[in-house]
């Protein structure tokens, strides 16, 4: 099978469902990665431009990813973008991959970014469109600072409904999301190793294994 994450951020993908993906590969499917933003000299240094391009290159091959599509849109200035022009630019990355199953971002992130890129993907991820590209099943990640950190409104919450078994993953996860040293947090931030590995030791005892990750089905088309 072709799976194809939507990474909103570098690092999205990892923090998201890299156990998943990493159990894919191990099944022999293939890993597509699509990257929507990047940080811009408007707000970050040539410095840390570098520093990130390093890192995804680093990223990329830790999977390992067969593609990657990165659309460079500025990180945290997403709402300045058209939501056709993103649109667009989602689709033309389906249509070269033509993945069976998509990872997206949570609706209700705090970050406006995620929430942006799951309006113009659910665009391109309608119903009516599903089975003539192929696509079975679109799933919203859970992203540590991210969806933890949504405010507790009315149906602005993550209720995980599909569970992944990611035991025999979650080391190599942590190896590849230290790849992102200027991501990592130190203990006991969100994004500390710990951190992630309670999540995924929670949603574990969830399911009665030992490591999870979960999702929420967005669509499913059989």
């Amino acid at each position: 099978m072709k799976i194809l994450v939507v990474a909103v951020h570098p690092d999205d993908e990892t923090l998201g469902c890299g156990g998943t993906l990493l159990k894919h590969a191990s099944q022999g499917d293939t890993l597509h990665w699509l990257i929507i933003t990047s940080a811009h000299p408007q707000d970050y240094s040539q410095k840390i431009i570098a520093q990130q391009a390093r890192q995804v290159s680093l990223v990329k091959k830790a999977y390992p990813f067969r593609t990657l599509n990165w659309l460079k849109f500025p990180t945290t200035r997403l709402e300045t973008i058209s939501l056709k022009t993103l649109i667009e630019a989602i689709e033309d990355v389906v249509q070269q991959v033509k993945p069976e199953i998509v990872f997206v971002p949570n609706p209700y992130d705090v970050h406006s970014d995620h929430r942006v890129t799951f309006s113009a993907a659910m665009t391109v991820f309608k119903p009516l469109s599903m089975p003539k590209r192929g696509i079975k099943r679109v799933l919203a990640c859970e992203v540590l600072s991210e969806t933890d950190a949504a405010p507790p409104l009315t149906n602005n919450v993550f209720i995980p409904n599909v569970f992944v078994d990611v035991s025999s993953t979650i080391e190599r996860k942590l190896e590849i999301f230290s790849l992102y040293e200027s991501e990592l947090h130190s203990e006991p931030l969100p994004r500390s190793l710990s951190a992630i590995r309670a999540l995924a030791r929670y949603r574990g005892a969830t399911i009665g294994v030992e490591y999870a990750e979960a999702f929420m089905l967005v669509r499913e088309v059989g």
